[in-house]
C-alpha cells in the first residue's frame, strides 16, 4: 500500500538542502531545516517551513550527529527524512535509525548502502554481475604485497591507492614509481582513517587519459530499473569533480548503449531502489570501460540529467519512498538537449584554498538556458566548517556548442560574487579552452594545463576597484573638478 509523505526533515545544509526543498515546495510537502550555530541565518533555514537547531559548528556536533537528527525529525512532526548529498547521505547506520524511528527513508535500503559503500565489496558484486572492473588488489597491507601484485599481474605504473570506504577524492593517492610506494601507502591510510574511520585500502591500475563516465539509474521497489543515460565528469581537481556534462562527448552510440545497460544490469542484480549512480572509468585509448563504484544517493550533478530528460530526480526519490511504481519505461526516456554544470566553490581559483567571509555582492545569471541551484544569498556568511560549494550553475542548449555558449554568457556576464574568492575565473578559462571545446580532455586536464588556464584569467579584484574609487574621491575633495570628470 502506498504511503503519503506530508513533511520531510532535510538532513543537510546549503545547496543540497535547498535543492530538496524546491521539489517539496512544488509538491506541497512541508519541510524542516536543521542548522548549526553559524548557519542560523543560512539560505536553507529561510526557505524551510520550520527549522531546528542541532548544535555547534563542527559537523560531528551537528550535521553528523545522527541522534540529534532523529530527535529533530520527531520533534518537528516529520514523517520522512531526505539526506541530500554529503554528511549522512550514504551512512547505512543513519538510514536504519530513520527506519527504526518509524520514519520514511528517502533513499536505497540500508543494507544496500552498507554493501556498496565498501569499494572492495562493491567490486566483488560487479564481478558477479559480469561488469568489467579495473585490475587491482584488495585489502592492501604493505608495500611488499603491492610489489608482488605488480609483478604477478604484469601491471605498470602509474597505480592508484584508494580508501575502501572512501569518496570525494579522500584517501586517494596516485603513485608514479616504486620509490613512492611507502610514503603513498602511509598517506592514504592516514587520510582514510581520518576521513572515514576505516583504513582499509585497495590498489588499482591507473588509467592514463581516462574519462570519468557515470550512469544515472532510478529504480522502484517492484524490480523496475531504468537508466537516464550518462554524464561526463572527467574534469576534476584533487580527484573532485568541477565540471560535468550530459551526454558525454567521449563515447560512441554503441558504447553508450553498452555502458548504460551494464549499469542497469548491475543495479538489478543488487536489488537497488531509489536514485543511484554507477560510476565507470573509460579508457579512451582501448575503448573499454571499467566499474569504479556506486553512489547510493542523489549526485551533485543530477541537475544536468534533469535538464536533458525533463525529470525531477528528487520527485522520483519521494515517489519511491511512498512505495509508488516508476510511471515511465525505458523507451519513454529520450534526451533531447545538451547540458553543462560547473561547481562554483568559495575557493581561490589559483590554489584551491578555501575562501571564507561574507558575500558582499551576489549577481545571479539569468536568461535562456540557465539553471541555478544556490545555497547562499547576498549578505550571507561562508563559514569555514563545511563544504565550500556556493552554487551549481547549469546551462543547456540543443547541442554542445550551444550549451557551452550559454555557460560562457552565464559565467562571464551573468555571475558576480564579491566578498569571497570563487572558482569562477578558472571555470570560464576551462570552457574557453580549445581542448575542452573539442571534447579532448582527461582527468589530468586541469593539472597539466593549470598554468595556461591561470594565465587566461580576467579577474578584477573588487578591493582594487574600491581603492581606485577612494583615490578619485580624494582627488576631487582636495583639488576640485578634474579633467576626466
Amino acid at each position: 500500500m502506498e504511503k503519503k509523505i506530508r513533511k520531510i526533515l532535510v538532513a543537510n545544509r546549503g545547496v543540497p538542502a535547498v535543492r530538496v526543498m524546491d521539489t517539496c515546495r512544488d509538491r506541497g510537502i512541508r519541510t524542516t531545516a536543521v542548522y548549526s550555530n553559524p548557519d542560523r541565518l543560512a539560505h536553507h533555514v529561510r526557505l524551510a517551513d520550520s527549522a531546528i537547531h542541532i548544535g555547534e559548528a563542527p559537523p560531528l556536533e551537528s550535521y553528523l550527529d545522527m541522534e540529534k537528527m532523529i530527535r529533530a525529525a520527531l520533534e518537528s512532526g516529520a514523517d520522512a527524512v531526505h539526506p541530500g548529498w554529503g554528511f549522512l547521505a550514504e551512512n547505512s547506520d543513519f538510514a536504519q535509525m530513520v527506519i527504526d524511528a518509524d520514519l520514511a527513508w528517502i533513499g536505497p535500503h540500508p543494507k544496500v548502502i552498507e554493501i556498496l559503500g565498501d569499494k572492495i565489496e562493491s567490486k566483488k558484486l560487479a564481478i558477479r554481475a559480469n561488469v568489467p572492473t579495473i585490475p587491482g588488489l584488495n585489502d592492501v597491507k604493505d608495500v611488499k604485497q603491492i610489489k608482488k601484485w605488480l609483478k604477478d599481474e604484469d601491471v605498470d605504473f602509474p597505480i592508484m591507492i584508494k580508501a575502501s570506504a572512501g569518496g570525494g577524492g579522500k584517501g586517494m593517492v596516485k603513485i608514479e614509481s616504486e620509490g613512492e610506494l611507502a610514503n603513498a601507502l602511509a598517506q592514504a591510510r592516514s587520510e582514510a582513517l581520518k576521513s572515514f574511520g576505516n583504513d582499509t585500502l585497495l590498489v588499482e591500475k591507473y588509467i592514463e587519459r581516462g574519462r570519468h563516465i557515470e550512469v544515472q539509474v532510478v529504480a522502484d521497489k517492484y524490480g523496475n530499473v531504468i537508466h537516464l543515460y550518462e554524464r561526463e565528469c572527467t574534469l576534476q581537481r584533487r580527484n573532485q569533480k568541477i565540471i560535468e556534462e550530459a551526454p558525454s562527448p567521449s563515447i560512441t552510440h554503441d558504447i553508450r548503449e553498452e555502458i548504460c545497460f551494464t549499469a542497469v544490469r548491475l543495479m538489478r542484480e543488487i536489488g537497488y531502489s531509489s536514485a543511484g549512480t554507477v560510476e565507470f572509468i573509460y579508457d579512451s585509448d582501448k575503448k573499454k570501460f571499467y566499474f569504479l563504484e556506486v553512489n547510493t544517493r542523489l549526485q551533485v550533478e543530477h541537475g544536468i540529467t534533469e535538464l536533458i530528460t525533463g525529470l525531477d530526480l528528487v520527485d522520483v526519490m519521494i515517489n519511491v519512498a511512498e512505495d509508488k511504481q516508476l510511471p515511465f519505461r525505458q523507451t519513454d526516456i529520450r534526451p533531447n538537449r545538451w547540458a553543462l554544470e560547473v561547481r562554483v566553490n568559495a575557493e581561490d581559483p589559483k590554489t584551491f584554498s578555501p575562501s571564507f567571509g561574507t558575500i558582499s555582492r551576489l549577481q545571479i545569471p539569468q536568461g535562456p538556458g540557465v539553471r541555478i541551484s544556490q545555497g547562499v544569498y547576498e549578505g550571507a556568511d561562508i563559514p569555514p566548517y563545511y563544504d565550500s560549494l556556493v552554487m551549481l550553475l547549469m546551462a543547456a542548449g540543443p547541442d554542445r556548442i550551444a550549451a557551452i555558449r550559454t555557460m560562457d554568457r552565464a559565467l562571464s556576464r551573468g555571475l558576480r560574487v564579491e566578498g569571497v574568492k570563487t572558482l569562477q575565473p578558472l571555470l570560464l578559462s576551462i570552457i574557453r579552452h580549445e581542448s575542452f571545446k573539442a571534447g579532448k580532455f582527461s582527468t589530468m586536464f586541469i593539472e597539466k594545463n593549470m598554468d595556461e588556464l591561470v594565465s587566461k584569467f580576467k579577474q578584477q579584484d573588487h578591493e582594487d576597484e574600491v581603492l581606485k574609487i577612494a583615490k578619485y574621491v580624494a582627488e576631487v575633495s582636495a583639488l576640485g573638478p578634474q579633467s576626466w570628470m
